[in-house]
């Protein structure tokens, strides 16, 4: 992490920095492929404007709070949880509109580790004559926008696994029956889970055995995340409801049938061929780096155990959300991962617990890859 923080720093703007992280999670589920981002304009002790940036396309939350500041702007402290973009998209930059606007002082929890700024924002501040200091709060807002920083630092999403699991951590019976485990309370949840994810991947295995929708069923709902099967022999039946009528269906393969090709094609669905591989699976890796190239941000696996497991083998899974229920299936039904082969104890994989808490009558419990996380903290 990068910082240039001054001793001049105050509880207030801490508790300013603090209003900003706030403000910018209501775009948890808006704003992708943008990070999330929100500003409040501070003149003297007295907050004259505050801006949330909602979708990608409309105005970034530094032109929203100038709007709402007018002339008090002038001579204000603008804080923001990102550094402000100084490059032409489908909005101009924001550096513009903080000088036009007299900002004497900008406040930043981090760089923005996006290629196109790096920093950029920053200097064409300073040369403007305005003061800059960040590193303020920096944590909270990389973690924020971890799958934003994740793209940008390791080329590849954050991806989430989401699983309901018993109390000895099954997640189906032994013949696959799983409906339901946990409570109505934590597929709710699930929604929301989903609602703030740029994707979400399954296996042509889940897709098969349960036909699932994987779409965000919340009222409201203004965005829906793509819907990504892994399917490597491309036997994703034609009316499979995971297909659905938005176009936001991608599917993985290696199969070279371009009947199948063309028949989902038509369907409305997004069919991508991998190279073939010595293994006859899909790289994972591959995926990823795909759905990066697709700006996905975050990414939320719901797969079985096979899948499950093969994504931990890969080193791809980086957060766990585990729902844990008040039952138990024993030893001979299925668990959480399957892997190729066994673990020694020191072969183990390592998460941090992040938090637990009730959801109805179920444990929701969130672990964090700590090898995960600090390549976020370290590199921009």
């Amino acid at each position: 992490m990068n910082s240039n923080l001054n001793d001049n720093l105050s509880d207030f703007d801490t508790s300013i920095m603090q209003r900003v992280l706030e403000l910018a999670s209501q775009g948890t589920s808006t704003t992708q492929p943008n990070p999330r981002v929100a500003c409040i304009i501070v003149n003297g002790k007295e907050i004259v404007g505050e801006g949330v940036h909602h979708m990608a396309g409309e105005p970034h939350a530094e032109r929203l709070a100038i709007e709402q500041a007018g002339e008090l702007a002038r001579g204000g402290t603008a804080f923001v949880n990102l550094e402000p973009c100084c490059h032409q998209g489908r909005t101009p930059p924001c550096t513009d509109g903080l000088v036009d606007a007299g900002i004497s002082r900008v406040v930043a929890a981090m760089r923005d580790p996006n290629p196109l700024v790096e920093g950029g924002g920053f200097e064409l501040l300073t040369d403007a004559g305005i003061d800059v200091e960040y590193g303020l709060l920096e944590n909270e807002a990389r973690w924020l926008n971890r799958g934003f920083v994740s793209r940008m630092v390791r080329g590849r999403p954050w991806v989430a696994l989401k699983t309901g699991a018993t109390l000895d951590g099954r997640t189906a019976a032994y013949d696959g029956e799983s409906k339901w485990i946990t409570s109505p309370e934590a597929r709710i949840a699930v929604q929301e889970l989903r609602a703030n994810s740029s994707a979400v991947v399954t296996g042509i295995g889940t897709v098969m055995a349960d036909d699932p929708n994987m779409n965000v069923r919340i009222d409201g709902a203004e965005r829906q995340p793509y819907r990504v099967v892994l399917d490597s022999h491309l036997q994703l039946p034609i009316d499979a409801q995971i297909i659905g009528t938005d176009q936001k269906l991608i599917v993985f393969t290696l199969s070279q049938d371009l009947d199948r090709v063309s028949a989902l094609t038509e369907a409305g669905v997004e069919v991508v061929q991998l190279n073939d591989t010595s293994s006859g699976r899909i790289n994972l890796h591959d995926v990823m780096a795909e759905l990066s190239n697709w700006q996905c941000n975050e990414v939320l696996l719901e797969a079985g155990q096979t899948l499950s497991g093969a994504f931990m083998e890969a080193g791809l899974i980086d957060e766990l959300t585990v729902f844990y229920a008040g039952s138990v299936l024993g030893d001979k039904a299925q668990s959480m991962f399957q892997f190729e082969s066994p673990l020694s104890f020191a072969e183990r994989f390592d998460f941090h617990i992040r938090s637990a808490e009730m959801v109805g009558p179920d444990v929701c419990l969130t672990a964090i890859n700590q090898a995960s996380w600090q390549t976020l903290v370290t590199k921009d």
